[in-house]
Parts: C-alpha cells; sequence; structure tokens
C-alpha cells in the first residue's frame, strides 16, 4: 500500500491532497496566511490519517529532487529566490518548508520546469521562471487525465495548460508525454494580480523591482485605479492567454488540446471566449481530477508522489524524467551572471 501527499502553495491558498493505493484520502485548500500561521496544525494534517510514504513539498521555483531534510539554506534561497530578510512574495513560505523538513516526515523537494533536460537548452537561455514546481504538478495531472480519458499510455500525452492562478498566468507546453517549454508567471502575459513579463523600459523607469513588485500590475490594478475600464482589463486577461497557448504550441506541435487551471480558470467568461479563439488547435478544457476542494497542483503533486515512491504512475513519472533533473534555476543567465544572481541571494559562490 502506497500512502502519499502532494502539497500545492499558493498566492492565496496552500492545497493539499493524499492518495493511498490510487484513491483520494485527503482533499484540503487552506488560506495561505492561516497555514503559514499555524505551521504545526497544518504538518498534524498530513499524517493524521496515518504516516505517509512520500511527501511532495513547496518547492517555489525547484530543485533537483532530493529530501528534505538534505536541503541546505543555500537550497532555499535558491528554491524560494529570496534572501534573508526579503519579506516580499509568499512570506514565510520558506520557513514552513523549513519546519517541514525538519518535522521527520518523507519530504522531497521537486524541480521546476527550467531542470527538466526535456526542455532544450536554448530556451533556457536568461530564464529563471518557465514553471515553478507546482506547474510542472499540475501537468503531471494532465498527462494523467487525459491519459485516462483516452485510454494511452504517458508517450502519447500532448496539451498546452494555462494556468490562470490567483495572481500570475503560466503556461506549460506538453508533447509526447514530456514538458518540453513553459513560460513563467513572472516573464508570460498579464495576470489577475501581477504584471507578467515587464517591458525593459517600465524597470529601469521604476528604479528597482522588489520581490513584491511582481505581485502588482495586474488587471486588478487596472480595475482599482479605473473601475469603468474592466472591460479592458479582461480583454488584456484573455488575449495575452491565447497568445501564451499559441506561442507554446511551436514547441509542442502535437499538442490538440488546452488545459486550464489555477483559481480563475472556471469563469465561465474566460473559458468561452479562449475557446472560441482557440477552436482551431482544440478543445478547451477544465483541468479536473478527484480532488473536490484543492487545487490541481496539490493532486498532480500527490500523483508525481505516487509514482516516485513505485506507486502506479511510475511509468508517467519516468516518461517526465522528473529523476534527471539537473541544475539550478540561475545557470543559464546572460543579463547578468550566475555568480551575480548567487550574491544578490545570499547563496555561497563556489
Amino acid at each position: 500500500m502506497t500512502r502519499v501527499v502532494g502539497i500545492d502553495p499558493g498566492t492565496l491558498s496552500i492545497d493539499v491532497c493524499g492518495i493511498v493505493d490510487g484513491q483520494l484520502y485527503l482533499d484540503r485548500s487552506w488560506p495561505t496566511a492561516e497555514a503559514l500561521s499555524d505551521s504545526a496544525a497544518f504538518i498534524d494534517l498530513l499524517s493524521a490519517s496515518g504516516p505517509p510514504d512520500l511527501v511532495v513539498g513547496p518547492s517555489g521555483y525547484g530543485l533537483t529532487l532530493r529530501p528534505a531534510r538534505e536541503a541546505t539554506e543555500d537550497d532555499l534561497r535558491l528554491a524560494f529566490l529570496a534572501p534573508d530578510g526579503e519579506t516580499g512574495g509568499i512570506g514565510g513560505l520558506r520557513t514552513l518548508a523549513r519546519r517541514l523538513g525538519a518535522s521527520g516526515l518523507p519530504m522531497v523537494y521537486i524541480p521546476g520546469v527550467i531542470h527538466l533536460d526535456t526542455v532544450p537548452e536554448h530556451r533556457k537561455l536568461n530564464r529563471v521562471d518557465l514553471g515553478t514546481a507546482d506547474k510542472l504538478c499540475a501537468a503531471v495531472l494532465g498527462i494523467h487525465e487525459q491519459c485516462v480519458r483516452r485510454t494511452h499510455g504517458p508517450q502519447e500525452a500532448s496539451f498546452i495548460l494555462i494556468e490562470l492562478g490567483g495572481a500570475f498566468t503560466a503556461g506549460v507546453a506538453v508533447e509526447k508525454g514530456q514538458i518540453v517549454d513553459g513560460v513563467g508567471g513572472t516573464s508570460g502575459p498579464i495576470g489577475w494580480q501581477a504584471a507578467g513579463a515587464l517591458d525593459g523600459e517600465v524597470g529601469f523607469l521604476a528604479g528597482q523591482v522588489t520581490k513584491s513588485a511582481l505581485f502588482q500590475g495586474g488587471v486588478t490594478s487596472l480595475l482599482n485605479r479605473t473601475p469603468e475600464r474592466d472591460a479592458v482589463g479582461m480583454a488584456a486577461y484573455i488575449e495575452g492567454a491565447v497568445k501564451t497557448v499559441r506561442q507554446l504550441r511551436c514547441s509542442a506541435p502535437s499538442a490538440d488540446e488546452i488545459f486550464l487551471s489555477g483559481r480563475h480558470a472556471s469563469t465561465a467568461q474566460i473559458r468561452d471566449r479562449m475557446t472560441a479563439e482557440l477552436s482551431d488547435i482544440g478543445a478547451v478544457r477544465l483541468l479536473t481530477g478527484s480532488a473536490v476542494h484543492a487545487k490541481q497542483g496539490a493532486e498532480g503533486a500527490a500523483l508525481l508522489a505516487d509514482g516516485l515512491a513505485g506507486g502506479s504512475r511510475r511509468p508517467l513519472v519516468e516518461r517526465m524524467r522528473v529523476r534527471e533533473a539537473r541544475g539550478t534555476v540561475l545557470d543559464n543567465l546572460l543579463f547578468i551572471s550566475p555568480e551575480a544572481a548567487r550574491r544578490r541571494l545570499g547563496v555561497e559562490v563556489s
């Protein structure tokens, strides 16, 4: 019997799924602030129904696969891209990850999209965020769902995943069961809260771009300033997502459907307009699994944990080459050097 747990940390909620012998037994969504403020209760939840064999923990921008107990402080700075004292972003998430790692639970950190060797090196240049670890997990659920529905193996799964999150919009391209490209929330289209990819001149005019600034400048910023321009904000939001699908389809030519995940994926207006805009590629589907309360990334993380623990999803995980992930999120920088980025984070420079 394989009992596993997956965790999906988000801007607004932290979601948890548990699977035992392929069946869902844990399905929870906690407000992020509440989970971070009471980490002991959160940790107790993970083993309340029995000790898990493996937990896929909150991994931020990702690390190569490793037990949480072996992760160093430098590893956590690289995973969450924040030096000590940084209050921007999801404040307290690194502390939760550290406490989870020290809890005795068999937790592992997992890669982000940029760590995978199925993504060609040229797509990684000057990129840190091609999709955080939770986007990789949502892609796991997408592969699983398509395999079940179409009754084929992981090597035949191809699609574009668009995450319409509470803050960011991101995308992942899956070609024949492998992630081959991605667009991260901080380098992609406008998000609900976040600006997405910044015009370099805007960065210059801002003078500095803090971690907190990455969570502003999106649709909500427009609505707060000029509520009457809601149609403009929605047009920018939907068109940005549509363009991301078309961009990623270049990397996944076999993709014939689009999955939507995240907090805003269930909004009928968004889904209907994307369906109309993308009918030449294929159906636009809400990514669903067995979970009712937890987000897609949490169930995908549990499926990933099942495969890593030798359960029935092992062929899917092996096809994705998660164990073969290598490097760090800073390895492909040219605009600044990886060494300069390490110093900015307070990470030891070898």
